[in-house]
């Protein structure tokens, strides 16, 4: 049955139920991604939530990073209606929309448990949209936004509460939805040993004290750049387009990890030293494409799934490197310091920095 409690709303955007979105592709998805940092970087929370319509699905995660160890909870379970944002013991609630939201995950047998609200800090703000084709497909056609903010609640993670202070507990989130590669794994023919998202990417949203950053810089090994941003957002939502960013990344030798980076932006006289203090190694565990048994819109059966997970940081670095790392950072320019997601991937060769083929890593001495 199609009817679903979405379609009492007037929120209709093409003669379809709700339950049916307007396209056909299968890789259609919409996302809740969030993160939690301490400003110290003692410990680092990734979390979200995200629905399939043409697969059926619909997941969730946390992935908590403390210590030598990473915390992973994930859950799955056919989609039935989508104005129920949860999965098995983790749900994200929309308090007021574009300002206030709360996560939640009860798992305590899984050594997690969180109730988290969320506090937008300034708009939340349009990102560019990502339009990618290989070899006339459309892989990559997503809309997202994305705002700062602080949380608020309590975190236990195997058996000790976390300090949750709005004051240092800050974080990014974002929404995006439209098209990219989820579910099972498609068969390749024609772009069979072609990476769509090759080349280096980088995000860096930061919060300083009375204005936000948000920096993407999508770079293709020959220097071309489909995707970039390069915007100051002040709380008033004022907006100031910093220009193209020239950036200077430095990564840790013999891998694709980084540990610093000097981002330009000559047109508006601004340098930005970022400084990583913890990454997670996100793509282990969460659904982010590298584990064959789960990935975000991965059918897991017709009853809910919720799988608890601990990884060694020192066991999976090695493979993790070869998806995105998410770090907590710090970020200074002039008189201005803040914190915020340091966020990078290296896809394939990206000769700038060393890597001459897709599985070295940077040479040099860091």
């Amino acid at each position: 049955m199609p009817l679903t409690s979405w379609d009492d709303y007037p929120v209709h955007q093409t003669s379809e139920f709700i339950r049916h979105v307007a396209t056909s592709d299968r890789n259609f998805y919409d996302r809740y991604y969030f993160n939690c940092l301490p400003t110290s970087g003692e410990w680092f929370a990734i979390f979200g939530l995200g629905q399939y319509p043409n697969l059926g699905t619909t997941d969730a995660f946390i992935d908590v990073r403390r210590g030598g160890r990473q915390h992973i909870v994930r859950a799955s379970q056919p989609l039935v209606d989508r104005a129920d944002t949860s999965v098995g013991p983790l749900r994200v609630e929309v308090l007021e929309p574009l300002v206030r939201l709360r996560f939640v995950v009860d798992a305590p047998e899984h050594d997690v448990e969180m109730d988290l609200t969320w506090e937008g800090f300034g708009p939340a703000i349009e990102e560019p949209r990502q339009y990618l084709r290989s070899q006339g497909k459309v892989v990559f056609d997503t809309q997202r936004l994305a705002q700062m903010g602080s949380w608020s609640g309590t975190l236990r993670v195997a058996g000790e509460d976390l300090a949750i202070d709005p004051e240092t507990c800050w974080g990014s989130r974002d929404r995006s939805w439209g098209v990219r590669p989820v579910g099972e794994p498609e068969t390749d023919g024609i772009r069979q040993g072609v990476n769509v998202m090759e080349g280096l990417w980088s995000y860096f949203p930061m919060r300083f004290e009375d204005h936000s950053l948000f920096v993407i810089c999508q770079e293709r090994p020959d220097g071309s750049r489909p995707l970039t941003q390069s915007e100051r957002v002040w709380l008033d939502g004022t907006v100031d387009d910093l220009g193209p960013v020239e950036h200077e990344h430095r990564f840790r030798p013999g891998t694709r990890v980084m540990v610093g980076s000097t981002l330009r932006f000559p047109e508006a006289g601004v340098e930005i030293a970022c400084e990583p203090l913890l990454p997670n190694f996100v793509s282990l565990g969460t659904g982010y494409g590298m584990d064959a048994d789960w990935r975000h819109g991965m059918y897991q059966g017709p009853e809910p799934v919720v799988q608890g997970l601990t990884y060694e940081v020192e066991e999976i670095e090695g493979l993790a490197q070869y998806g995105i790392v998410d770090h907590v950072a710090r970020f200074t320019y002039d008189d201005h310091v803040g914190y915020g997601l340091y966020e990078h991937g290296v896809f394939g060769p990206f000769p700038r920095y060393g890597m001459t083929d897709g599985g070295m890593g940077a040479p040099g001495d860091g």
